[in-house]
């Protein structure tokens, strides 16, 4: 099987909610809505010619200058077709609900707590949906770019402390 007819194949399938091409690196890519997200991720699981089997990633993009300001994204891999595909979900920052896939992929617990760390980001139907890696008194989500990315108030870069 080859991507063209990989992407066929869901498009066909989800015409409504999937969009689906080939980008310049040669990985399928492609946007899905909410409402559908677990039965295209699903459908290219268990569909016995796709057989995308391995899930490799799920993270958050935070685009602060467009109307949908977040994507959840998922990364899937067939490796019995040596084909990976990339779906992204757009949602804005007042609405930042999304279903949990762990009921596909038990990897998705961990991936899916990490992007709620960070993002913010709620998985509707996570079995223990809280922070990993931060804090759990931390009320902000670092990974959004309405954050500096430096503490201001640092002192340890200033000149006087390197004999400058």
């Amino acid at each position: 099987m080859d991507k063209a007819t990989v992407i066929a194949k869901l498009s066909e399938k989800f015409a409504d909610a999937l969009s689906l091409q080939e980008d310049e690196h040669g990985e399928i890519t492609g946007s899905v809505n909410r409402e559908q997200i677990m039965d295209v991720l699903r459908f290219a699981k268990e569909d016995k010619e796709l057989q995308f089997i391995f899930l490799t990633d799920i993270t958050a993009v935070h685009y602060p200058d467009q109307q949908k300001d977040f994507a959840v994204v998922y990364h899937v891999h067939s490796w019995v077709h040596k084909i990976r595909m990339r779906l992204k979900v757009f949602l804005e920052k007042s609405d930042l609900n999304i279903p949990s896939a762990t009921a596909l992929w038990n990897g998705a617990n961990w991936m899916e707590r990490e992007t709620y760390d960070f993002f913010g980001v709620n998985f509707k139907g996570h079995p223990d949906l809280r922070r990993i890696l931060n804090m759990d008194s931390m009320e902000v989500f670092p990974m959004r770019k309405e954050y500096p990315l430096e503490d201001p108030n640092r002192v340890d870069k200033e000149d006087k402390y390197f004999g400058r």
